[in-house]
Protein backbone atom coordinates (compact mmCIF):
# COMPACT_ATOMS: atom_id res chain seq x y z
CA UNK A 1 0.00 0.00 0.00
CA UNK A 2 1.37 3.56 -0.73
CA UNK A 3 2.14 5.82 2.26
CA UNK A 4 -0.35 9.02 2.13
CA UNK A 5 1.16 11.73 1.62
CA UNK A 6 1.51 13.91 4.75
CA UNK A 7 -0.10 17.66 4.23
CA UNK A 8 1.01 20.70 7.19
CA UNK A 9 -1.88 22.99 7.04
CA UNK A 10 -0.49 26.07 8.79
CA UNK A 11 -3.40 27.92 10.82
CA UNK A 12 -2.09 31.83 12.18
CA UNK A 13 -5.15 33.72 12.30
CA UNK A 14 -9.05 33.43 12.64
CA UNK A 15 -8.96 34.62 8.83
CA UNK A 16 -7.11 31.79 7.83
CA UNK A 17 -8.97 29.20 9.51
CA UNK A 18 -12.10 30.48 7.73
CA UNK A 19 -10.85 30.45 4.38
CA UNK A 20 -8.92 27.23 4.79
CA UNK A 21 -11.75 25.24 6.42
CA UNK A 22 -13.11 23.66 3.66
CA UNK A 23 -9.89 22.68 2.29
CA UNK A 24 -8.63 20.62 5.64
CA UNK A 25 -11.93 18.81 5.02
CA UNK A 26 -11.16 18.04 1.73
CA UNK A 27 -7.74 16.80 2.41
CA UNK A 28 -8.97 15.27 4.93
CA UNK A 29 -11.39 13.31 3.03
CA UNK A 30 -9.12 12.45 0.11
CA UNK A 31 -7.77 8.87 0.52
CA UNK A 32 -4.05 9.81 -0.58
CA UNK A 33 -3.32 12.17 2.08
CA UNK A 34 -2.78 12.65 5.89
CA UNK A 35 -3.14 15.88 7.54
CA UNK A 36 -1.79 17.78 9.81
CA UNK A 37 -2.27 21.14 11.66
CA UNK A 38 -0.19 23.50 13.52
CA UNK A 39 -1.75 26.40 14.89
CA UNK A 40 0.25 29.44 15.60
CA UNK A 41 -0.15 33.49 16.32
CA UNK A 42 -3.56 34.80 17.53
CA UNK A 43 -5.16 31.25 16.77
CA UNK A 44 -3.65 30.25 20.10
CA UNK A 45 -4.11 33.64 22.22
CA UNK A 46 -6.91 33.86 25.03
CA UNK A 47 -7.58 37.87 24.11
CA UNK A 48 -8.45 36.42 20.45
CA UNK A 49 -11.04 34.01 22.57
CA UNK A 50 -8.31 31.19 21.04
CA UNK A 51 -9.87 30.23 18.02
CA UNK A 52 -8.05 27.13 17.56
CA UNK A 53 -10.91 25.48 19.92
CA UNK A 54 -12.97 25.95 17.32
CA UNK A 55 -11.04 23.75 14.73
CA UNK A 56 -10.74 21.10 17.63
CA UNK A 57 -15.02 21.59 17.71
CA UNK A 58 -15.19 21.13 14.43
CA UNK A 59 -14.06 17.80 14.29
CA UNK A 60 -10.06 18.58 13.15
CA UNK A 61 -7.17 17.13 15.23
CA UNK A 62 -4.26 20.00 15.65
CA UNK A 63 -1.01 18.13 16.03
CA UNK A 64 1.08 21.62 17.19
CA UNK A 65 0.14 24.98 18.68
CA UNK A 66 2.92 27.38 18.73
CA UNK A 67 3.66 30.63 20.44
CA UNK A 68 5.22 33.13 18.72
CA UNK A 69 3.79 36.62 19.15
CA UNK A 70 5.85 38.84 21.03
CA UNK A 71 3.58 41.31 23.08
CA UNK A 72 3.53 45.11 21.61
CA UNK A 73 1.74 45.23 18.28
CA UNK A 74 4.76 47.50 17.04
CA UNK A 75 7.01 47.02 14.10
CA UNK A 76 10.08 45.99 16.26
CA UNK A 77 7.91 42.79 18.09
CA UNK A 78 6.45 41.72 14.71
CA UNK A 79 9.74 41.75 13.59
CA UNK A 80 11.02 39.81 16.61
CA UNK A 81 7.97 37.67 16.25
CA UNK A 82 9.07 36.72 12.58
CA UNK A 83 12.25 34.93 13.91
CA UNK A 84 11.14 33.25 16.89
CA UNK A 85 7.91 31.87 14.33
CA UNK A 86 11.63 30.83 12.07
CA UNK A 87 12.45 28.89 15.78
CA UNK A 88 9.12 27.42 16.42
CA UNK A 89 8.09 25.65 13.10
CA UNK A 90 11.53 24.50 12.14
CA UNK A 91 11.19 22.08 15.75
CA UNK A 92 6.87 21.39 14.88
CA UNK A 93 8.17 20.42 11.11
CA UNK A 94 11.09 18.40 12.51
CA UNK A 95 8.76 16.79 14.31
CA UNK A 96 5.88 16.28 12.07
CA UNK A 97 7.94 15.51 8.75
CA UNK A 98 5.11 16.71 6.91
CA UNK A 99 5.58 15.68 2.84
CA UNK A 100 3.90 19.64 1.65
CA UNK A 101 3.44 22.58 4.08
CA UNK A 102 0.24 24.33 2.60
CA UNK A 103 -0.04 28.29 3.73
CA UNK A 104 -2.56 30.88 3.20
CA UNK A 105 -2.13 34.74 2.35
CA UNK A 106 0.42 37.24 3.71
CA UNK A 107 0.53 37.02 7.36
CA UNK A 108 3.71 37.63 8.70
CA UNK A 109 3.80 34.86 11.02
CA UNK A 110 2.89 32.32 7.42
CA UNK A 111 6.18 34.08 6.14
CA UNK A 112 7.84 32.47 9.54
CA UNK A 113 6.41 29.22 8.88
CA UNK A 114 7.52 29.56 4.94
CA UNK A 115 11.02 30.69 5.65
CA UNK A 116 11.13 27.35 8.13
CA UNK A 117 9.91 25.07 5.18
CA UNK A 118 12.28 26.30 2.84
CA UNK A 119 15.23 25.89 4.42
CA UNK A 120 14.31 22.37 5.71
CA UNK A 121 14.03 21.25 2.36
CA UNK A 122 10.36 20.99 2.46
CA UNK A 123 7.92 21.21 -0.46
CA UNK A 124 5.31 24.50 -0.09
CA UNK A 125 1.91 24.82 -1.72
CA UNK A 126 0.96 28.90 -1.55
CA UNK A 127 -3.11 29.96 -1.85
CA UNK A 128 -3.56 33.14 -2.45
CA UNK A 129 -0.09 34.49 -4.10
CA UNK A 130 -0.07 36.73 -6.95
CA UNK A 131 -2.59 39.73 -5.74
CA UNK A 132 -2.17 43.22 -4.62
CA UNK A 133 -2.82 44.92 -1.66
CA UNK A 134 -1.10 47.56 0.93
CA UNK A 135 0.71 46.97 4.58
CA UNK A 136 3.57 45.14 4.83
CA UNK A 137 0.86 41.88 3.85
CA UNK A 138 2.20 43.19 0.08
CA UNK A 139 5.57 41.95 0.82
CA UNK A 140 4.98 39.55 3.01
CA UNK A 141 2.41 37.81 0.37
CA UNK A 142 5.12 38.07 -2.77
CA UNK A 143 8.48 36.23 -0.53
CA UNK A 144 6.39 34.08 0.31
CA UNK A 145 5.60 32.56 -3.63
CA UNK A 146 9.22 32.87 -3.96
CA UNK A 147 9.88 30.07 -1.30
CA UNK A 148 6.57 28.47 -2.89
CA UNK A 149 6.91 25.39 -5.01
CA UNK A 150 3.50 25.23 -5.87
CA UNK A 151 0.65 27.91 -6.40
CA UNK A 152 -3.29 28.34 -5.71
CA UNK A 153 -4.02 32.07 -6.76
CA UNK A 154 -7.37 33.13 -6.57
CA UNK A 155 -7.81 35.10 -9.21
CA UNK A 156 -6.60 34.87 -13.07
CA UNK A 157 -4.71 38.20 -12.50
CA UNK A 158 -3.08 36.79 -9.50
CA UNK A 159 -2.38 33.31 -11.48
CA UNK A 160 -0.69 35.90 -14.62
CA UNK A 161 1.17 37.83 -11.86
CA UNK A 162 2.77 34.98 -10.36
CA UNK A 163 4.50 33.80 -13.76
CA UNK A 164 5.76 37.46 -14.43
CA UNK A 165 6.77 37.23 -10.98
CA UNK A 166 9.02 34.14 -12.43
CA UNK A 167 6.69 31.24 -11.26
CA UNK A 168 6.71 28.27 -13.63
CA UNK A 169 3.36 28.24 -15.01
CA UNK A 170 3.15 24.17 -14.50
CA UNK A 171 3.57 25.02 -10.48
CA UNK A 172 0.24 26.74 -10.62
CA UNK A 173 -2.06 24.44 -10.00
CA UNK A 174 -5.47 25.60 -9.40
CA UNK A 175 -7.49 29.15 -9.32
CA UNK A 176 -9.79 30.17 -6.91
CA UNK A 177 -10.57 31.22 -3.00
CA UNK A 178 -11.69 28.28 -1.10
CA UNK A 179 -13.74 30.22 0.94
CA UNK A 180 -15.97 30.56 -1.80
CA UNK A 181 -17.05 26.82 -0.96
CA UNK A 182 -18.34 28.06 2.58
CA UNK A 183 -20.15 30.88 1.25
CA UNK A 184 -21.57 28.72 -2.07
CA UNK A 185 -23.26 26.00 1.33
CA UNK A 186 -23.65 28.55 3.72
CA UNK A 187 -27.28 28.26 5.69
CA UNK A 188 -27.33 32.34 5.76
CA UNK A 189 -29.97 32.43 8.92
CA UNK A 190 -28.33 34.84 11.18
CA UNK A 191 -29.90 33.87 14.69
CA UNK A 192 -29.86 36.61 17.01
CA UNK A 193 -27.94 34.46 19.61
CA UNK A 194 -24.67 34.63 16.80
CA UNK A 195 -24.14 37.72 18.19
CA UNK A 196 -25.99 38.87 21.03
CA UNK A 197 -24.17 35.95 23.50
CA UNK A 198 -20.72 36.94 23.09
CA UNK A 199 -18.99 40.27 23.49
CA UNK A 200 -20.72 43.49 24.93
CA UNK A 201 -22.50 46.97 23.97
CA UNK A 202 -26.18 46.96 22.45
CA UNK A 203 -28.31 44.02 21.39
CA UNK A 204 -28.59 43.62 17.55
CA UNK A 205 -31.84 43.04 15.85
CA UNK A 206 -30.55 40.68 13.32
CA UNK A 207 -33.89 41.08 11.63
CA UNK A 208 -33.39 45.13 11.44
CA UNK A 209 -29.94 46.37 9.32
CA UNK A 210 -27.01 46.38 10.56
CA UNK A 211 -23.37 47.43 9.56
CA UNK A 212 -20.41 45.47 10.05
CA UNK A 213 -17.27 47.33 10.71
CA UNK A 214 -13.43 45.88 11.27
CA UNK A 215 -10.59 48.01 10.81
CA UNK A 216 -7.54 46.93 10.92
CA UNK A 217 -3.52 48.44 10.92
CA UNK A 218 -1.76 49.39 8.29
CA UNK A 219 1.58 48.10 9.62
CA UNK A 220 3.26 50.41 7.04
CA UNK A 221 1.40 53.78 8.16
CA UNK A 222 1.89 53.34 11.88
CA UNK A 223 1.60 56.19 13.72
CA UNK A 224 -2.10 57.09 12.18
CA UNK A 225 -3.78 53.98 12.67
CA UNK A 226 -5.88 56.00 15.59
CA UNK A 227 -6.97 58.79 13.98
CA UNK A 228 -8.19 56.82 11.49
CA UNK A 229 -10.09 54.89 13.79
CA UNK A 230 -11.98 57.78 15.66
CA UNK A 231 -12.39 58.75 11.71
CA UNK A 232 -14.81 55.90 11.19
CA UNK A 233 -16.48 55.84 14.76
CA UNK A 234 -17.49 59.56 13.92
CA UNK A 235 -18.81 58.24 10.61
CA UNK A 236 -20.86 55.86 12.86
CA UNK A 237 -21.89 58.32 15.38
CA UNK A 238 -23.53 60.36 12.71
CA UNK A 239 -25.21 57.35 11.35
CA UNK A 240 -26.22 55.89 14.22
CA UNK A 241 -27.52 52.64 12.44
CA UNK A 242 -26.89 49.17 14.56
CA UNK A 243 -23.72 47.82 14.33
CA UNK A 244 -21.56 44.89 14.70
CA UNK A 245 -17.81 45.94 15.52
CA UNK A 246 -15.14 43.14 15.46
CA UNK A 247 -11.78 44.34 17.57
CA UNK A 248 -8.60 44.38 15.07
CA UNK A 249 -6.03 41.77 14.48
CA UNK A 250 -2.49 41.88 16.44
CA UNK A 251 -0.72 43.87 13.67
CA UNK A 252 1.25 47.10 15.03
CA UNK A 253 -0.82 49.41 15.78
CA UNK A 254 -3.85 47.29 17.12
CA UNK A 255 -3.54 48.59 20.13
CA UNK A 256 -4.01 51.92 19.38
CA UNK A 257 -7.03 51.36 17.38
CA UNK A 258 -8.52 48.94 19.88
CA UNK A 259 -7.88 52.10 22.82
CA UNK A 260 -9.78 54.40 20.42
CA UNK A 261 -12.97 51.90 20.01
CA UNK A 262 -12.91 51.89 24.07
CA UNK A 263 -12.20 55.86 24.61
CA UNK A 264 -15.51 55.76 21.86
CA UNK A 265 -17.20 53.36 23.76
CA UNK A 266 -16.73 55.63 27.61
CA UNK A 267 -17.44 58.94 26.00
CA UNK A 268 -20.59 58.24 23.54
CA UNK A 269 -21.99 55.17 25.48
CA UNK A 270 -23.67 54.28 22.03
CA UNK A 271 -26.76 51.89 22.74
CA UNK A 272 -26.13 50.91 18.54
CA UNK A 273 -22.60 49.56 18.71
CA UNK A 274 -22.01 45.67 19.91
CA UNK A 275 -18.23 44.52 19.94
CA UNK A 276 -17.04 40.80 19.58
CA UNK A 277 -13.70 39.44 19.69
CA UNK A 278 -14.04 36.13 17.66
CA UNK A 279 -16.72 34.63 15.41
CA UNK A 280 -16.39 31.00 13.65
CA UNK A 281 -15.87 31.17 10.29
CA UNK A 282 -19.63 30.14 9.82
CA UNK A 283 -21.19 32.82 11.88
CA UNK A 284 -18.48 35.62 10.69
CA UNK A 285 -19.74 34.90 7.04
CA UNK A 286 -23.46 34.63 8.01
CA UNK A 287 -22.87 38.08 10.00
CA UNK A 288 -20.90 39.21 6.72
CA UNK A 289 -23.91 37.75 4.10
CA UNK A 290 -26.29 39.38 6.05
CA UNK A 291 -25.01 42.84 6.70
CA UNK A 292 -26.56 45.92 5.22
CA UNK A 293 -22.85 47.30 4.44
CA UNK A 294 -19.89 46.28 5.27
CA UNK A 295 -17.07 49.24 6.53
CA UNK A 296 -13.59 48.99 7.41
CA UNK A 297 -10.58 47.41 5.36
CA UNK A 298 -10.86 43.46 5.63
CA UNK A 299 -10.01 41.56 2.89
CA UNK A 300 -12.92 39.52 3.56
CA UNK A 301 -15.12 42.82 2.40
CA UNK A 302 -13.44 42.35 -0.70
CA UNK A 303 -13.67 38.38 -1.68
CA UNK A 304 -16.13 37.08 0.66
CA UNK A 305 -18.85 40.10 0.61
CA UNK A 306 -18.34 39.56 -2.63
CA UNK A 307 -20.24 36.38 -2.93
CA UNK A 308 -23.48 37.59 -1.10
CA UNK A 309 -23.45 41.01 -2.66
CA UNK A 310 -22.65 42.87 0.40
CA UNK A 311 -22.47 46.63 0.21
CA UNK A 312 -18.96 47.38 1.39
CA UNK A 313 -17.04 50.68 1.84
CA UNK A 314 -13.37 49.99 1.95
CA UNK A 315 -11.10 52.45 3.90
CA UNK A 316 -7.83 53.35 3.92
CA UNK A 317 -4.57 52.06 1.88
CA UNK A 318 -4.43 48.56 3.28
CA UNK A 319 -6.26 46.86 0.69
CA UNK A 320 -5.14 49.33 -1.87
CA UNK A 321 -4.78 47.31 -5.26
CA UNK A 322 -6.88 44.51 -4.35
CA UNK A 323 -9.19 43.43 -7.39
CA UNK A 324 -12.58 44.47 -6.28
CA UNK A 325 -15.94 43.88 -7.69
CA UNK A 326 -19.02 46.65 -8.03
CA UNK A 327 -20.34 45.89 -4.57
CA UNK A 328 -16.99 48.05 -3.14
CA UNK A 329 -16.73 51.92 -2.73
CA UNK A 330 -13.53 53.27 -1.62
CA UNK A 331 -12.63 55.67 1.03
CA UNK A 332 -10.05 57.68 2.42
CA UNK A 333 -10.12 57.31 6.42
CA UNK A 334 -11.93 61.14 6.46
CA UNK A 335 -15.56 60.70 8.52
CA UNK A 336 -17.35 63.12 6.21
CA UNK A 337 -15.74 60.53 3.61
CA UNK A 338 -16.66 57.56 5.05
CA UNK A 339 -20.31 58.91 6.59
CA UNK A 340 -21.27 59.67 2.56
CA UNK A 341 -19.69 56.80 1.23
CA UNK A 342 -21.67 54.71 3.69
CA UNK A 343 -24.73 56.55 3.06
CA UNK A 344 -24.63 55.91 -0.86
CA UNK A 345 -23.60 51.97 -0.29
CA UNK A 346 -27.14 51.57 2.33
CA UNK A 347 -28.89 53.54 -0.49
CA UNK A 348 -27.91 51.29 -2.93
CA UNK A 349 -28.50 47.69 -1.31
CA UNK A 350 -27.27 44.59 -2.22
CA UNK A 351 -25.56 43.89 -5.58
CA UNK A 352 -25.32 40.96 -7.57
CA UNK A 353 -23.43 38.34 -5.89
CA UNK A 354 -19.20 38.11 -7.69
CA UNK A 355 -17.80 34.77 -9.05
CA UNK A 356 -14.65 37.46 -9.00
CA UNK A 357 -12.85 35.23 -6.66
CA UNK A 358 -13.84 31.66 -6.63
CA UNK A 359 -16.98 29.25 -7.93
CA UNK A 360 -17.95 27.70 -4.35
CA UNK A 361 -15.74 24.46 -6.42
CA UNK A 362 -11.94 25.09 -5.10
CA UNK A 363 -11.76 23.17 -2.42
CA UNK A 364 -11.43 19.71 -3.63
CA UNK A 365 -9.79 21.15 -6.69
CA UNK A 366 -6.78 21.89 -4.45
CA UNK A 367 -6.64 18.87 -2.25
CA UNK A 368 -6.56 16.64 -5.50
CA UNK A 369 -3.39 18.89 -6.83
CA UNK A 370 -1.69 17.71 -3.69
CA UNK A 371 -2.29 14.29 -4.16
CA UNK A 372 -1.24 14.28 -7.82
CA UNK A 373 2.06 17.18 -7.39
CA UNK A 374 5.29 15.80 -7.75
CA UNK A 375 7.00 17.60 -4.72
CA UNK A 376 10.60 19.26 -5.77
CA UNK A 377 12.96 21.55 -3.66
CA UNK A 378 15.31 23.29 -6.10
CA UNK A 379 13.14 26.43 -7.30
CA UNK A 380 14.92 28.68 -10.19
CA UNK A 381 13.10 31.99 -12.18
CA UNK A 382 11.43 31.04 -14.97
CA UNK A 383 10.97 33.35 -17.35
CA UNK A 384 9.51 32.91 -21.15
CA UNK A 385 11.06 34.59 -23.92
CA UNK A 386 10.07 35.58 -27.41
Amino acid sequence: MNKRRKICVVLVDRANYGRLKPVIKAISEHPALELQIIAAGTMVLERFDQPVRVVKQDGFKVDGEIYIELEGSTPATMAKSVGFGVVEFASEFQRLKPDVVLLIGDRYEALSAAIAAAYMNICLAHIQGGEVSGSIDESARHAISKFAHFHFPSTERSAEYLIRMGERPDTILAVGCPSSDIARNLDRILEPDIVNSTGGGGLIDAGKPYLLVLFHPTTTEFGGERSQMEAVLEALGRLKIQTIMLWPNIDAGSDHISKAIRVFRVSNQPDWLRTLTNLTPDNYLKVLANAACAIGNSSSFVRDASYFGTPVVLVGNRQEGREVDAHVTLSIPNADDVYEAARRQLAHGRYQPSRLYGDGHVSEKIAGALAQLDPYIQKRLHYIHD
